[in-house]
């Protein structure tokens, strides 16, 4: 097993060549000052992959072998986490994109993105533990009051401490509103009571403090969703001079005993057994979900990046082995079979990396661009967050087998630590709303608010570039053409049947969403691709000797080939959702 390395050179060539980031972002007012261009994507991307690479990489097994475990309410964590933590901190990496005013670097968010695939290839378990706590950093950035950002946020971008999310509740799951926990007044604060779960680095002495981000309803609450608040209950108090204080009355019961990401304690925790814990409201009563969402679109775009992140570790390991593992005489990268899974794995690797940081630039344009563009921006994030998602976190299961697949039976013994990537890779399509819940995010939610405007507007794009690749004078490029061309009618049909069944019958618009998630996802990668394959050409066209190009063009047909074909099974599934699976019997099951 190696560590992991950083596919820089695709990195680079999306941000600087394919995105163009230093001329859309670079002279933004918000980014003018801080030199972003090339020479900055390369000197943040060589310094996060060293970390990535020297540092959080050899963790991975570690944490995975030696648990994090909980005794009499302290949790003790893997070795050399702690220590990673800290330089993770010192380093910037936690207030990367973060406001400068209250200690970030201000950085784009596409930066933190390519930033939080190495943590992720490195070692999921441990990319946790900054991505919790930048969410929770980023709710109270939106949502706090000046002193509380003042007193939160600087310790927090500094990684001084850590930050979580308390959402889920024993038996409640995706159903918030029927949570138990409640916070009382008293004053200027709040006592919080109750429990909740499956709380991801929950607890931990990584850090001097930790703040929790908890929903409860307060006594006369509205019922439902509706009544719930969000309250700031750090793990320590703070003294006056901005030191940890007094212990609150917050800990840990458990850590779960889970099929992978061991490395991450995912803690029960126990709010106000005793006296009950202090916290403090965030933003308006009753309030709460409208503010923990400001910060889902960031969480889920990192989560689809866990898929990304997973796969790519998996790949790594798999093209090493088939190098080395001779069987018939010949290195088994050389039978055809193990050619395909590999290459299944590449080019579904690269798609899935040029959609998130294409998004990612979307969020920034949102957040940082022209006034009269960032609402359009703002709409086409909102559509692609659960196509990233979901549709990245299915493909990351399919291709981390695939890594198991390519090894062969010693694929299947822990040793090697290929089945790692595969056990990890598992939650990441459950959490931050399960990939079911996404589909239907994207289908009754981000369609039917529009009529699917939005998913046209994208459309648009994707045929300009079957235009473009139709007109090229390249082989390559017109084999392209054809698949892609395929695929985009196919998402043209099934988005106006979907949204027609929205109006007629929305069951059947449901049933078939998590199929058109999947098409979309399929159909955008391929996009992506061949956007990427029409700029390599033309670099090749002006002269530049760079196997990076052919290699790309070549990785970008492949996918057309063998690919986008997929689109059309899941538009085919779809026509069945108002079939048996509408009108199968409950009691059958």
């Amino acid at each position: 097993m190696a560590n992991y390395r950083a596919p820089l050179e695709d990195m680079s060539f999306l941000i600087d060549e394919l995105l163009d980031a230093g001329t859309r972002l670079g002279e933004l007012p918000a980014y003018a000052e801080l030199g972003v261009g090339a020479e900055l994507t390369t000197a943040l991307l060589d310094e996060a992959a060293k970390l990535a690479g020297d540092v959080i990489s050899p963790l991975r097994r570690v944490g995975d072998e030696q648990p994090a475990t909980c005794e009499n309410g302290v949790v003790t964590i893997s070795p050399g986490y702690a220590e990673a933590l800290q330089q993770l901190g010192q380093g910037g990496w936690q207030g990367i994109s973060a406001d400068p005013e209250h200690g970030g670097q201000g950085l784009p968010e596409l930066y933190s993105t390519a930033a939080f695939e190495m943590w992720n290839s490195a070692d999921m378990a441990f990319a946790l533990q900054p991505m919790l706590s930048a969410g929770a950093a980023l709710a109270i950035a939106a949502h706090g009051s000046e002193e509380q950002k003042q007193a939160w946020l600087p310790k927090m971008y500094s990684g001084e401490w850590a930050g979580t999310m308390n959402l889920t509740e024993a038996g409640a799951g995706s159903d918030l509103g029927v949570m138990k926990a409640r916070a009382v007044p008293e004053g200027d604060h709040y006592r919080v009571y109750g429990q909740k779960i499956f709380i991801t680095w929950g607890d931990h002495e990584a850090c001097d403090n930790i703040v929790h981000l908890v929903l409860a309803k307060l006594p006369d609450a509205p019922e439902g969703s509706r009544g719930i608040s969000l309250f700031i209950v750090p793990k320590f108090l703070v003294n006056a001079d901005g030191s940890p204080g007094e212990r609150n009355d917050v800990y840990p019961v458990s850590v779960e005993h889970k099929l992978g990401i061991h490395g991450s304690p995912t803690c029960v925790m126990a709010f106000g057994d005793s006296e009950g814990a202090i916290g403090y409201l965030l933003g308006e009563e009753n309030r709460g979900l409208a503010c923990m969402f400001t910060m889902m679109n960031e969480a889920r775009l990192k989560v689809g990046m866990q898929g990304l992140g997973m796969s790519v570790g998996a790949y790594q390991e798999a093209v090493e082995y088939a190098r080395e593992r001779v069987q018939g005489g010949v290195p088994i990268i050389q039978h055809p079979d193990v050619r395909r899974m590999l290459l299944t794995m590449k080019s579904l690797n690269e798609a899935m990396r040029a959609l998130v940081y294409t998004e990612a630039l979307s969020m920034d344009l949102a957040h940082a661009g022209p006034e009269d563009e960032r609402a359009a921006a703002q709409v086409r994030v909102d559509l692609m967050i659960p196509i990233i998602k979901g549709w990245m976190t299915e493909v990351g299961q399919e291709l981390t087998s695939l890594g198991v697949q390519v090894h062969g039976g010693m694929g299947y013994v822990e040793e090697t630590g290929v089945a790692q990537f595969m056990r990890d890779v598992r939650i990441a399509a459950i959490y931050e709303g399960t990939n079911g819940i996404q589909a239907a995010d994207l289908v009754g939610r981000k369609l039917g608010r529009d009529g699917g405007g939005a998913m046209q507007d994208i459309l648009a794009q994707v045929a300009d570039t079957v235009s473009a690749l139709r007109a090229a004078d390249n082989e390559d490029l017109t084999a392209i053409a054809g698949p892609l061309a395929s695929a985009l009618a196919g998402l043209e049909a099934t988005t106006t049947q979907i949204v027609a069944s929205l109006k007629e019958d929305p069951a059947v618009a449901m049933g078939a969403s998590f199929d058109y998630m999947m098409q979309a996802g399929y159909l955008l990668g391929g996009w992506h691709l061949a956007r990427s394959a029409l700029l390599c050409q033309q670099r090749i066209a002006e002269g530049t000797e760079r196997d990076f190009y052919a290699r790309k063009i070549a990785t970008a047909a492949f996918y057309a080939e063998v690919i986008l074909p997929r689109c059309e099974s899941h538009a085919s599934a779809q026509g069945g959702a108002g079939g048996q699976l509408r009108h199968y019997r409950e009691d059958w099951l």
